[in-house]
């Protein structure tokens, strides 16, 4: 329930607060006043999109807040804690939710949701939780098919909610396998010619059998043996060099061991000639194992051959192809795990079509029956439907009024395979025509409340919102649109912008948006009317004078007749 609003330059009102509470708020003004800013206003506060149009005049933003009195255990308490804020609490039944939006003349938006900045998203899913809006687009709303579905559905309460619950997770199942199966045969020919490539590359790569890093191993091989000459020649002087084969030549070695051998000699008379005579030791004997390793690469070179560098460029020229195949060797040996899984994949496609579509089958009879439930309950529920709302019609002033609210077979779709068409007959004889080409404007609007006011005796909303749904109407069918709307009140909080004085009667909490001018700027403010007030309002209403006598006599008798109706 909204129990205050705030609004600050929006429209032509500079600052007004609203006081709502519970009941039947009625808010009427001169044309030009802003009582529709009252909408626009509640309107930013459930998430609508922001206008940079809507802000006063002069004015560098335009403001709403909002004050809702919500269970603090209740859905819409939960979805505040979600976005990271918080209600306060009043006792265990209540607790204050506080809602803000801003506009700049900028554009720019902020929202707020219990003191804490939110998305305005989060406000459209509060929306869905506090207030049902209605006004002229809604009428429109109301003659497509969508939309009375949604109305019988909402009528149908947790019957058809479990049946269409059923029938959506039959529907996901049967579209998830067809999707597959679809795809699956339309994929059939390119699966084929996939599997043909794959394994004609596995049988490639087993055929060469090729090792992680085999590539840069054979490149370095190759090196060494296209310049074997230069290797062989420098490893053959490195090796006399260090032992020489004649015993006549003065190599590394010779000379080393001559070195220890006359220090030797000396060393008894000095200790640190002991020391360097270990040392060159050390250095002869690790000029022995270079010499050996030498001459071993020298018969290493001797065994290669022209035949071996052919061999070794045959084998990288193979490996080549498989780099250039699958972008490095690496690449290559993993297809093989991976390629293997893939291909046994899709060799199993028939296998898979004939499972998928036994399953598809068995999803398609199972949607059928969620289908044929969901459509029973609907059935059932339009036919007390439309005994209900044709006589709430006949209490708006459409006496002869038939309301035929009829269920028939749709392509199928996630919300079922129905159509739901409310025919109206509006005189006697006429054969029933669907509301959206049989219905005047005022008759919409009629057909509107009377289908609110009879779901909300089996799915209460906390709060509607009519922007002059009485549009079209007047005299009787005003007085009992005040007196539904007024009945409406009693399970749910109802708010309704109005020119009406049948309408405004019937409220317990009257309103008035005030226009005001000082010759230049123009504003408007909102007063809560009782009394003298009231009486005069509702004569302006009446008769656009508020001071006369015949008006203000007819406006007590309809304050008379509201007030009877409490």
């Amino acid at each position: 329930m909204i129990e205050q609003m705030t609004l600050r330059d929006l429209g032509v009102i500079a600052e007004a607060t609203l006081p709502i509470g519970p009941g039947f708020t009625a808010i009427t003004g001169e044309t030009g006043a802003g009582k529709t800013m009252v909408v626009t206003g509640l309107g930013l506060l459930l998430g609508q999109r922001s206008d940079t149009g809507a802000i006063r005049a002069g004015a560098a933003q335009a403001s709403v807040e909002g004050v809702w009195i919500v269970p603090p255990d209740g859905t819409a308490a939960a979805r505040v804690r979600e976005a990271g804020a918080d209600v306060e609490p009043i006792d265990d039944t209540r607790a204050e939710l506080i809602i803000g939006r801003t506009i700049s003349s900028e554009g720019r938006s902020r929202a707020a949701v219990g003191g804490r900045s939110a998305p305005a998203a989060v406000l459209a899913d509060l929306a869905d939780e506090l207030v049902v809006v209605h006004g002229q687009s809604d009428q429109l709303r109301l003659r497509s098919a969508a939309a009375q579905r949604d109305a019988l559905d909402r009528f149908g309460g947790a019957e058809i909610s479990r049946a269409l619950e059923a029938y959506r997770e039959r529907f996901a199942d049967w579209e998830r396998l067809d999707q597959e199966l679809t795809a699956l045969v339309a994929d059939r020919d390119s699966r084929a010619a996939e599997a043909e490539e794959l394994r004609a590359a596995i049988a490639v790569i087993e055929a060469t059998a090729p090792r992680a890093g085999e590539d840069a191993e054979l490149t370095q091989r190759a090196e060494r043996l296209a310049n074997a000459e230069a290797l062989r020649e420098a490893a053959a002087l490195a090796h006399a060099a260090l032992s020489a084969d004649d015993d006549a030549a003065a190599d590394a070695t010779t000379l080393v061991g001559e070195a220890r051998r006359a220090l030797e000699r000396a060393a008894g008379s000095d200790p640190a000639l002991e020391r360097l005579a270990e040392q060159i030791a050390d250095i002869g004997y690790r000029l022995v194992d270079v010499s050996a390793s030498l001459a071993g690469y020298l018969a290493d070179l001797d065994e290669s051959g022209p035949h071996e560098l052919a061999a070794v460029e045959e084998r990288r020229a193979t490996l080549a192809e498989l780099v250039r195949a699958h972008g490095s060797l690496e690449g290559a040996i993993a297809l093989l795990d991976s390629g293997s899984a893939r291909l046994a994949e899709l060799d199993d496609d028939g296998d898979r079509i004939e499972r998928l579509t036994r399953e598809r089958e068995a999803a398609a009879s199972a949607l059928d029956d969620a289908a044929a439930a969901l459509t029973a309950a609907r059935t059932a529920a339009a036919s007390r439907l439309s005994g209900l709302v044709t006589a709430e019609l006949h209490a708006l002033a459409m006496p002869d009024a038939e309301v035929e609210v009829e269920v028939s077979p749709a392509p199928p779709s996630r919300s079922g395979r129905d159509d739901v068409a409310i025919l109206l007959a509006p005189h006697p004889g006429a054969s029933p025509r669907p509301v959206s080409r049989s219905a005047s404007g005022g008759e919409l609007s009629r057909v509107m409340l009377a289908i609110e006011v009879v779901i909300a005796g089996v799915d209460a909303v906390p709060t509607f919102v009519f922007d002059e749904v009485d549009a079209g109407i007047g005299g009787a069918a005003a007085i009992e649109v005040g007196r539904r709307l007024a009945r409406l009140a009693q399970t749910s909080q109802v708010i309704a912008v109005t020119h009406l004085a049948q309408v405004a009667a019937f409220a317990n909490n009257h309103l008035s948006v005030i226009k005001a001018s000082d010759g230049a700027v123009t504003a408007s403010g909102v007063h809560q009317l009782t009394g003298a007030d009231r009486e005069a309002e509702m004569a302006r209403l009446l008769s656009g004078m508020p001071d006369s006598e015949a008006a203000l006599t007819h406006a007590r008798e309809l304050l008379s007749l509201g007030a009877a109706a409490d």
